[in-house]
């Protein structure tokens, strides 16, 4: 094994002893192992760690872009990158840390695309009526109504597992990034739909998942998109929703309604109050459409 590779695995290890979520190790190790590709010529090993400097790095920041990656890749990458040698130096592995110096691309702010308090109503109710007919149209519903009336995202939601439901208090335990739970009230016809599943609901006595797939095993992230992804098609005609459009949209419209910005955040599990002051953008983005299209003075 590689000098490199070798100090990779020390960095996944201590990541797991961080008890770091799946999803986050996972992006790590294939970033990492880009960047290991890149750097070993065919036939030889890559070179030891302390023989990548801030040039190498730079060369393999261009390259990334030679290679037409977006942004938002990049700078994923490169945020790998970094974790690794800060760890390094950090165990007192490295004596420096040339990734320190590394910049890495800045992301356009773009607004995002929420639909509207009808469309996700379209989705929702015409659910258990679709042609042709579904295998389990009430647990899609249930998806569809906590997507949208708790605004968990998605890899939250295939998460849940039956003793995080308090039917009675009608509260959600959810388990967010970096492994951090809250709690997130549901509402009475979510709530209602969710029920409706939990009578439906079969597969093994010992499957503590609360949305199962055919096979009676959980259901993924992927198949919940590919389920979001059909009715927003069939009923809405815009295959560009997904379960994250769901959450936008709970965020968007509480928001519109009144709600407090920083229950708001507390509702989406947000560290910073700045990720959902984004929300307050697209709001005055809709405020002004509506002033342009209908103040006399607007233009």
């Amino acid at each position: 094994m590689s000098d490199l590779a070798q100090k990779i695995a020390l960095f996944m290890d201590e990541l797991q002893r961080r008890n770091a979520s799946p999803m986050t190790a996972q992006s790590y190790a294939s970033d990492l192992r880009d960047f290991t590709d890149y750097l070993t010529p065919p036939g030889e090993q890559p070179p030891d760690v302390a023989k990548i400097d801030l040039l190498i790095l730079r060369e393999y920041l261009a390259a990334q872009y030679d290679r037409g990656l977006q942004a938002v890749s990049i700078r994923r990458r490169i945020a790998a990158i970094r974790a690794l040698f800060r760890f390094l130096t950090k165990e007192e592995l490295l004596a420096a840390n040339p990734a320190r110096l590394l910049r890495i691309p800045k992301i356009p702010q773009k607004l995002p695309q929420v639909i509207t308090a009808d469309q996700a109503s379209a989705i929702i109710e015409g659910s258990l009526d679709i042609q042709p007919e579904r295998p389990h149209p009430k647990r899609d519903r249930a998806i569809l109504e906590l997507l949208y009336g708790c605004g968990v995202r998605v890899s939250e939601l295939a998460g849940l597992n039956l003793q995080d439901l308090d039917m009675n208090e009608r509260w959600l335990r959810v388990r967010g990034k970096g492994r951090k739970e809250r709690q997130v009230p549901i509402p009475g016809k979510s709530a209602e739909s969710l029920l409706e599943w939990l009578k439906d609901r079969a597969g093994d006595p010992r499957q503590t998942a609360v949305f199962l797939n055919h096979h009676g095993h959980r259901l993924t992230d992927r198949s919940i998109r590919t389920i979001v992804k059909f009715y927003a098609s069939w009923l809405a005609g815009d295959d560009s929703v997904h379960p994250h459009s769901l959450r936008h949209a709970f965020a968007t419209h509480l928001l519109q309604d009144g709600a407090d910005l920083r229950a708001i955040q507390e509702l989406l599990g947000h560290a910073r109050l700045s990720t959902t002051q984004k929300y307050t953008q697209v709001s005055l983005t809709d405020l002004m459409a509506v002033y342009d299209k209908a103040h006399p003075k607007a233009k």
